[in-house]
């Protein structure tokens, strides 16, 4: 039976695949993609399918699901008593789902990803656009990625410093294709308090300021809440949810850029003498606001960022849309706002 990447994409967008093999293991993965490539194949390292748009006409080649599954509690990361220390390394296969590991950290009481509750897609895709939300990003708790170099067929192990991890950036985004994740390893502290909030919403949402603690649970529940409220939670019921989120990145201006903005817009001043700005809001005040454009394919009627299949969209009414408001964003402001997801066998030019 052809498999369809609309039934392995939460867009439920795309063609069928000339070949698909299931990965159920690191050493499963990598031996899959040995072939594929031995053989000059085309390859597509497909997980949770929650950051990809692919095309009406399919992948031709073979597809590669990362399915490999645990979660193990290896060590203190410090080298004494564990009691003392208050600190594990935790390793996780890469097709283990990432809410299941937010759930498990936070019942574990182990502290640093709770503000990513709810987040859809598997644990091997998070590190390669530094996953975050409501404050935290992957690299914050991230300790190492092992990976499978598809360049030299060697396996590699990335320390956290050699990631280079940006805003929504690392190496494995900058040079797509070559890495296969097989597992990450977090860093995690101990303890049943969250770490410091740093969003505001989220921080106002749980009664407490900006740079408190609160309790682990409370912050899921409460990022649930705040996600399920912005169509960013999956359920099969709800077509604000057939999307991969936010489909824009917030962009990142020189500061001579960010002055030409009107006066209301957000501006953030980064580490590295840029300014990011909101995505939502350039969109909204675009003229795009929740639920623009005409079914099959509309923005959700929750959040201006994100595009969203109502039933029955193909990948080229998506990328209508999305040209659209990219375009409208740049005539109002001058900003290019870029995609987020991987575009597979489509494009916004």
């Amino acid at each position: 039976m052809t498999e369809l990447l609309s039934d392995h994409t939460t867009f439920r967008v795309g063609g069928p695949v000339g070949r698909w093999v299931e990965g159920n293991s690191a050493a499963e993965i990598v031996e899959a993609v040995k072939q594929v490539d031995a053989a000059g194949d085309d390859l597509l390292v497909l997980s949770g399918g929650s950051n990809i748009l692919a095309s009406d006409e399919g992948f031709a080649g073979t597809v590669v699901h990362v399915a490999s599954k645990g979660i193990e509690i290896s060590e203190s990361f410090c080298d004494i008593d564990l009691a003392a220390c208050g600190g594990v390394l935790v390793t996780v296969e890469a097709g283990e789902r990432w809410d299941d590991l937010v759930a498990f950290a936070v019942e574990n009481e182990l502290v640093g990803i709770e503000a990513l509750s709810g987040i859809p897609g598997a644990v091997g895709s998070t590190p390669i656009q530094n996953v975050g939300a409501y404050g935290q990003e992957i690299s914050q708790t991230l300790w190492s990625v092992r990976t499978w170099d598809r360049k030299t067929g060697w396996y590699q192990t990335f320390a956290n410093s050699g990631c280079k991890f940006g805003y929504r950036w690392s190496r494995f985004k900058a040079e797509p294709g070559r890495y296969v994740v097989l597992q990450v390893m977090f860093q995690f502290l101990q303890g049943d308090l969250s770490e410091r909030l740093r969003y505001g919403e989220l921080a106002r949402r749980l009664g407490v300021e900006a740079g408190q603690r609160a309790p682990m649970t409370d912050v899921r529940e409460t990022v649930l809440g705040l996600r399920r409220s912005k169509g960013m939670v999956l359920n099969p019921d709800d077509h604000d949810t057939w999307s991969a989120g936010s489909f824009f990145t917030n962009p990142l201006l020189t500061p001579e850029d960010a002055d030409r903005l009107p006066e209301g817009a957000p501006r953030f001043a980064q580490p590295d003498g840029r300014v990011k700005s909101s995505a939502a809001w350039l969109i909204e005040h675009a003229g795009f606001g929740k639920g623009y454009g005409t079914p099959p394919a509309t923005l959700s009627t929750k959040h201006t960022l994100a595009l969203t299949n109502r039933g029955g969209a193909k990948a080229s009414d998506l990328v209508a849309l999305a040209r659209t408001v990219r375009d409208g964003v740049r005539d109002a402001f001058g900003v290019t706002l870029v995609p987020e997801p991987v575009l597979l066998g489509v494009s916004l030019d």
